[in-house]
């Protein structure tokens, strides 16, 4: 039986003997909402992890020969492990793990999964690591960190990216108070955007001089919030400073002290003043505007158009030894993507209904619509549209480009994290060991030919390399491609080129 539950314990789910309403009663089965609960209903006590392979054989030969079959269905793989744990963090681009339990993808595939929100992302990586979960929503940093050896070491894989753009970088409201002379203004008052951190320069140099650091939240060393905040910062001459030999803090030679805040502590830790500005995803900015604490100043999207963000990890071994599974799971993610976002996103209301309960994101609904419903609020009142500031479907968002992993991979080595200068062949032969296309498109030509997915809504003859951004869309002005990294690199004023290395006093080469 599919189950949601929280890091500390199960939470209780509705059983449909429970409900006495006349649409319980009559509600036909055409939707994976009502596969999920005729399952939950069947399976009664047997559901768990000791549920008999019997019982689950004749609930999934009943769903093959009733009203619940589906192109899906008639289609089932033979899966190796059929009973999955998998984790995320409380965050709106989880809502494939949710829309895939909630409207019946993962049962229509034969599996019975339980969705485990986990504490923070180290948590996270560990449990996918020691087997305690079988997959997780990861950070697209993550699966490339470990299988390099950065922190801990595995080899983790990915067959499915999660989605487009979904951060944000928020300063609290003094340090918007003092940067917002800096910024230049619209006919209508309102700041122009994307403002650049040209305006942030300033307010650190009168920190300083007050003696005072100026710090800034992110939430895991390798994540693409520490990424996009460096970026942002660089590109406005501010040094976010480098990770050298034995230095994990990422602070030698620093203009901004960056350190790592889970993504729900966020606006509290802003507000007690710890941290005078944070890059996060949502719900967390726009938390941060409800509450009056601050004002995001920049999305990712405005920094890097369709940026990639999380992906779907799980490890090389789980992959081998589980492929059909993997399979499996990869059909239910793409299908809740494509669901998110057909027909101009008008599900993502539904989806907004299901995030903001308490098992999976737990934040206000106003609060998640804010963004995940096409707009985004900077300064209070300040409602901009942003149709494609959550993307997870479009513009080929699932596929594991291995260009994307490239970038994190160039990132890594610009701020020290990689601290030896690597050949443009180390960058290819790495990302096509984590990303997986190939598995990918498997289970995209699966869903073409059982009619639950569109032709042309994948990239068949891609090389797995994206064609280069153009510099319009990057705040810095610099194109990015992926096909050359290290020229890439070599283009950024600030950060590691070729030759230096990070020492704790500073750069060196």
């Amino acid at each position: 039986m599919n189950e949601v539950r929280q890091a500390t314990g199960p939470v209780a789910t509705e059983h449909p003997n429970d409900r006495d309403d006349e649409q319980s009663r009559s509600t036909p089965c055409q939707t994976g909402e009502v596969r999920q609960r005729l399952f939950a209903c069947l399976a009664g006590p047997y559901a768990g992890p000791n549920w008999d392979d019997d019982m689950k054989q004749f609930l999934l030969g009943l769903a093959a020969t009733t009203c619940l079959t589906s192109p899906a269905l008639a289609q089932m793989l033979e899966l190796e492990k059929d009973q999955l744990t998998l984790g995320f963090i409380k965050l709106t681009d989880m809502a494939p793990l949710a829309v895939a339990y909630e409207q019946g993808y993962f049962l229509d595939e034969g599996l019975f999964v339980t969705l485990e929100a986990q504490a923070n992302w180290k948590v996270l990586l560990d449990g996918v690591i020691d087997g305690t979960l079988d997959g997780a929503h990861m950070l697209a940093g993550q699966p490339l960190a470990a299988t390099i050896g950065y922190g801990t070491e595995a080899h983790i894989v990915t067959p499915f990216s999660m989605d487009l753009n979904g951060n944000g970088i928020t300063v609290s409201n003094e340090v918007w108070d003092m940067m917002k002379p800096n910024i230049p203004e619209n006919a209508d008052g309102l700041p122009q955007h994307p403002i650049s951190a040209e305006a942030l320069v300033p307010v650190v140099k009168q920190f300083n001089q007050n003696g005072e650091a100026f710090k800034m939240g992110m939430v895991f060393p390798v994540s693409t919030h520490n990424y996009e905040l460096r970026y942002w910062l660089a590109a406005g001459g501010l040094n976010p400073g480098f990770y050298g030999d034995g230095d994990a803090t990422g602070q030698i030679g620093a203009d901004v002290l960056l350190s790592v805040t889970p993504p729900p502590q966020m606006p509290a830790t802003l507000e007690a003043g710890t941290i005078h500005g944070y890059c996060v995803g949502e719900p967390w900015n726009q938390q941060a505007v409800f509450k009056g604490i601050g004002v995001p100043v920049i999305t990712d999207y405005e920094i890097w158009k369709n940026n990639p963000e999380k992906v779907f990890g799980i490890t090389a071994e789980f992959a081998e030894e589980n492929p059909n599974t993997t399979l499996a799971l990869t059909k239910a993610l793409i299908r809740a993507a494509i669901w998110l976002d057909e027909n101009d996103n008008a599900n993502r209301e539904e989806a907004v209904a299901i995030l903001a309960r308490p098992e999976y994101v737990g934040a206000d609904e106003e609060v998640i619509a804010n963004s995940m419903t096409g707009t985004f609020e900077y300064e209070k009142g300040d409602v901009r549209e942003v149709p494609d500031f959550n993307v997870f479907f479009r513009y080929n968002a699932t596929y594991p480009f291995y260009s994307d992993a490239v970038w994190y991979l160039t990132q890594m080595r610009r701020w020290g994290q990689i601290a030896e200068a690597k050949d443009d062949q180390w960058y290819f032969d790495t990302a096509e060991s984590v990303y997986r296309p190939d598995i990918y498109l498997e289970a995209a030509r699966m869903l073409v030919d059982e009619g639950m997915a569109p032709e042309d809504g994948f990239p068949w003859d891609t090389d797995g390399y994206k064609e280069p951004t153009p510099a319009e869309d990057i705040i810095d002005g610099l194109a990015y491609d992926g096909r050359n990294p290290t020229g890439y690199l070599e283009s950024l004023s600030i950060g590691l080129k070729d030759g230096q290395t990070v020492t704790g006093s500073g750069v060196e080469g």
